[in-house]
């Protein structure tokens, strides 16, 4: 749990950052493009594309571009078609890790992600390899800060939420939810005036591998150089590192 919610608070640290440069943009315009695509270009009934929007706005996306992705998709406008995939491998110290990636050209795609595990120790794995390993979750990161757990507890829960999970060493709760409802969720822990970090359909490892040194540092710039591949959309595994590394890492 612990590797998962500190990795998703550097992530989306970054994507404010990425944003300024564009792989932001890029990433989550192939997204629009592939959930209007697959559900239609209605967000009201495209709960995949309501998300994907809401990403959109919390980078600045322009609404133009948002509106032109959307018709890329249900093919009003002409357009690239993008194919979604999940690959497995393993990092160092076999931890486990599921990279999703949309892209239009598959051998290109497989190529860089094997070179990438390839260069920081890891390797890329056959389908299924470790799949088993993760539960899809909706999470929502609250900050601690003058927040009384039993308190996030009860106003979780009243509002779909399954759990919530306290990290000791982290600074932030993490509500778990189906991810189905994740989005009502959050607009219930927002109209409480629980202060919302971030919240994403996440891929939760059950069990973790703690990592120090040289392994720790290694499995970061893996998750990094993955995550700056404008193919990868996301990526998760199953690793626990220190919050003072990860922190340090990420700034």
């Amino acid at each position: 749990m612990s590797g998962h919610n500190k990795w998703s608070s550097i992530k989306h640290k970054k994507g404010k950052a990425d944003a300024q440069r564009g792989r932001a943009f890029t990433k989550i315009t192939r997204e629009i493009i592939t959930a209007a695509k697959i559900g239609g270009g209605d967000p009201e009934g495209n709960a995949r594309l309501r998300a994907a929007i809401l990403a959109a706005k919390a980078v600045n996306m322009p609404n133009d571009n948002i509106s032109r992705a959307i018709k890329k998709g249900t093919g009003d406008l002409e357009g690239v078609s993008y194919e979604e995939f999940m690959y497995e491998g393993y990092g160092p110290n076999g931890v486990a890790v599921l990279v999703k990636v949309l892209t239009d050209n598959k051998n290109r795609t497989v190529a860089d992600i094997r070179h990438i595990f390839t260069k920081y120790n890891g390797n890329l794995g056959e389908t299924g390899c470790v799949n088993w390993m993760f539960s899809k979750k909706g999470t929502i990161s609250v900050p601690k800060e003058g927040l009384d757990e039993e308190k996030l507890i009860e106003i979780a829960l009243d509002a779909g939420a399954d759990d919530v999970a306290n990290d000791p060493d982290s600074h932030e709760y993490e509500v778990r939810c189906e991810p189905e409802v994740v989005e009502e969720v959050k607009k219930a822990l927002e109209e409480k005036k629980v202060k919302v970090a971030s919240s994403e359909v996440a891929m939760v490892p059950q069990t973790t591998v703690h990592m120090e040194g040289k392994p720790a540092e290694s499995m970061l710039k893996l998750m990094n150089a993955l995550e700056e591949s404008d193919d990868v959309q996301n990526v998760w595994a199953n690793f626990d590192i220190s919050d003072e590394a990860m922190e340090a890492f990420g700034g």
